[in-house]
């Protein structure tokens, strides 16, 4: 079926949606509008869907949403008997539309639906399905991507993103499925009615709060430390359980960023609702100069990512990144865990390929073992859950990546923004009673271990071209990996789709031990790399630089010079 054919079988089809039939109208006489929206099937990637939103097969709409819960729930059918699934939802543009589409094709499937209130976090989702007992999860999200974008991710009965071979058997029953044709649905009401759908109750959201609170180390010393906060929930779930927690924790002094503290999908405040993007942090660090607080906290729409700042000494807020929060975070824990001597035997850390190796120093200093896996945060919970398949799940103790996602304990399976907005306050109380601030710990760290500086870079290309252009660029780089990065020599080359790594001085190759990726990465002299992978749910090629010296302006020199470089190689 050709494009032509595909925008007039919506036409008469897309009928449930009027904003999806205005949308076919206007795009009539539109060649270029209507190839965009029907070039490509939207993909079911390892993480789920993720897209503009509007008509056609490569948009999110109710349509793509039915066909991949249906495709869903054939697998869920045939792996298990009397299953169950939980849904969740964020603040985005018809989350709560897609959410109840999903809903109804799962109970018109016979599978029993749990479904929350109101909009939740991400880590609600996954602490859901295990708590209920579910065999799968469905939270509709596009995380902190631009207000046009939504998504949904599935997670396995663990409560993890859906593992390679599970999401692999679910995109091939939706590649089966005639998206009209091939679909079970029933009205969200009329499920409500019979009782194949259930709003999931407040018992279980205490009960998370309590598994949280679990995770404290020093929380008695909050209360009395006089911590001041900012707080943002970037118009996103964030701002209910994040200041509950706060709240319970002892942090009473909290500002909310009026402009974002409700939910708000179009984020007009904050056109990339990321944490990691100052331009998200504006609002929040103008309100910090009024209040002048300790400590400002955003975390992103989902509430699975946690961006912070802090005063320097001049009362400017300072952005810290993802790498140097989690670093803290985990000398933080392992320190006053040991002092406490809560520390258990044979202690686990896991971190992402691409997130900073100055944790490896804190391991060693605290005999913890540290386990890399690929980018994402479903690895790191398969690590939790193989500790758990043990009986071991205790030596967990941290996980966390450089995108900012952190989680302490195993009560959830994906990162948590609720959490570790808590210890990272009760980390600044505690030092705040030390006389020490966040950005004084952060140099106290690196005279322990040596400065690190990270960087990420993302080349965005869109459309059927775009999507060519990426593929050319990692096949040119794997075929002819440049010798020399930003003046650095190369002296390692790792594939990670061939899964070899080659020491380019002696010509040794090792086996990686992970599953296969499309990453490449190049470590070069000084402890320096650029890591390279495509995002797996945007068209966007994602480049990863670190550089080392002996103090912050060398290394973030050369981090300029790597970043200028590589971008010539890859020739954007």
């Amino acid at each position: 079926m050709n494009i032509n054919e595909l925008y007039s079988l919506w036409c008469s089809n897309a009928t449930d949606d009027s904003d999806l039939t205005n949308e076919l109208s206007a795009i009539k006489n539109d060649s270029e509008g209507i190839s965009d929206r029907f070039y490509r099937e939207l993909e079911f990637g390892t993480g789920g869907l993720r897209g503009v939103i509007g008509a056609g097969t490569n948009r999110m709409n109710i349509y793509t949403v039915r066909r991949a819960t249906q495709g869903f729930a054939d697998y869920i059918n045939e792996a298990f008997e009397n299953p169950s699934v939980a849904v969740s939802y964020d603040s985005r543009i018809k989350s709560d539309v897609f959410a109840k589409a999903t809903a109804g094709v799962f109970a018109a499937n016979g599978i029993k639906v749990y479904i929350y209130t109101e909009l939740m976090p991400t880590p609600a989702l996954s602490f859901a399905v295990r708590e209920l007992g579910c065999q799968a999860g469905v939270m509709i999200t596009a995380s902190h991507n631009p207000s046009k974008y939504n998504g949904y991710k599935a997670y396995g009965e663990d409560g993890c993103q859906l593992n390679l071979e599970s999401a692999e058997k679910v995109i091939k029953k939706i590649n089966a499925l005639d998206i009209f044709k091939d679909v079970k649905y029933m009205e969200f009401e009329e499920g409500l009615k019979e009782g194949k759908i259930s709003y999931i109750e407040q018992n279980t959201i205490d009960e998370y709060y309590k598994n949280v609170l679990a995770q404290g180390i020093n929380t008695n010393l909050v209360a009395d430390s006089g911590l001041k906060i900012v707080y943002t929930p970037l118009n996103g779930t964030g701002n209910k359980p994040v200041r509950t927690i706060l709240d319970k924790i002892g942090v009473k002094n909290v500002t909310v960023v009026p402009e974002q503290e409700n939910p708000d999908g179009n984020f007009t405040t904050c056109p990339y609702p990321n944490p990691e993007i100052r331009e998200a942090l504006d609002l929040g660090l103008k309100l910090c100069n009024e209040v002048k607080p300790d400590l400002l906290l955003a975390t992103d729409p989902d509430c699975d990512r946690v961006g912070i700042a802090v005063p320097d000494e001049n009362g400017e807020y300072v952005l810290i990144s993802g790498n140097e929060v989690g670093a803290l975070l985990l000398e933080y824990i392992c320190s006053e865990r040991t002092r406490l001597g809560t520390m258990p035997d044979k202690p686990v850390a896991v971190k992402t390929i691409v997130t900073t190796d100055i944790v490896r120093k804190i391991a060693e200093k605290y005999n913890v073992e540290l386990i890399d896996v690929l980018t994402g945060f479903k690895f790191i919970g398969e690590q939790i859950a193989i500790l758990e398949k043990n009986n071991e799940e205790n030596r967990y103790v941290f996980g966390f990546e450089e995108s900012y996602g952190y989680l302490a304990g195993t009560y959830v399976r994906d990162k948590d923004a609720v959490i570790a907005s808590m210890l990272i306050c009760e980390m600044a109380a505690f030092y705040r009673t030390k006389g020490i601030s966040l950005l004084q710990a952060r140099e106290n760290m690196y005279k322990a271990y040596g400065v690190y500086v990270h960087s990420q870079q993302s080349f965005t290309f869109e459309g059927a071209v775009g999507m060519e252009k990426m593929n050319s660029i990692m096949s040119q780089l794997r075929e002819n990996h440049p010798s020399s990065i930003g003046g650095l020599n190369l002296t390692a080359f790792e594939d990670y789709l061939s899964s070899e790594a080659t020491n380019v001085v002696t010509g040794e190759t090792k086996t990686i031990n992970l599953p296969k990726s499309n990453v490449l990465a190049f470590r070069l002299e000084n402890n320096a790399s650029v890591i390279i992978r495509p995002s797996g749910t945007e068209p966007k090629i994602k480049a990863y630089y670190t550089t080392t010296g002996v103090d912050h302006n060398e290394a973030a020199e050369l981090e300029t010079k790597l970043k200028e470089d590589f971008t010539n190689i890859i020739g954007c």
